[in-house]
């Protein structure tokens, strides 16, 4: 009974670890954007961003690789275009949130507001792409967000 416990616990770990490590990311990453100062050229601020980056996922990719059997560069063998497109949205989303907050959306507000719009858009781009089910009570759902999103930009 305890080695159940354990895997149950490890497997609850696996599960809600990537959660946190999803939020606690966004909190540093809504704050810096916040604070990114006006008069900082944004383009400016993401380079210094990328190459902090990419230096830091350089050194992870080492690191993962070091126990692997295959070699760093194999490890690039399985890359498609996605990481590339994944590239341009990344670019998108820290110029955009740069934006948004220069536009003076308050941090309690404008992340909420696009998190929802967000949400809803791919509750449609996962049930027309991915064959995803939508419930009755997902839809309730939905129509809650979209109602929650009216009375937030009411003010």
């Amino acid at each position: 009974m305890p080695d159940q416990a354990w895997k149950a616990g490890i497997q609850m770990l696996k599960y809600t670890l990537p959660i946190l490590l999803v939020v606690s990311s966004n909190i540093i990453y809504h704050v810096s954007s916040k604070t990114t100062p006006r008069g900082a050229n944004p383009f400016a601020s993401l380079l210094v961003t990328y190459l902090l980056a990419g230096t830091l996922t350089a050194l992870l990719l080492l690191v993962d690789s070091a126990g692997r059997q295959v070699p760093v560069l194999e490890q690039f063998r399985n890359v498609n275009h996605t990481a590339a497109l994944l590239g341009v949205a990344i670019v998108g989303l820290e110029f955009g949130y740069l934006m948004v907050y220069r536009a003076g959306w308050n941090i309690s507000l404008g992340s909420l507001v696009a998190n929802i719009s967000l949400a809803a858009s791919l509750v449609v781009v996962g049930v027309l792409f991915f064959g995803e089910k939508l419930t009755s009570n997902h839809a309730v759902g939905i129509l809650l967000c979209i109602a929650g999103l009216v009375f937030i930009n009411r003010g």
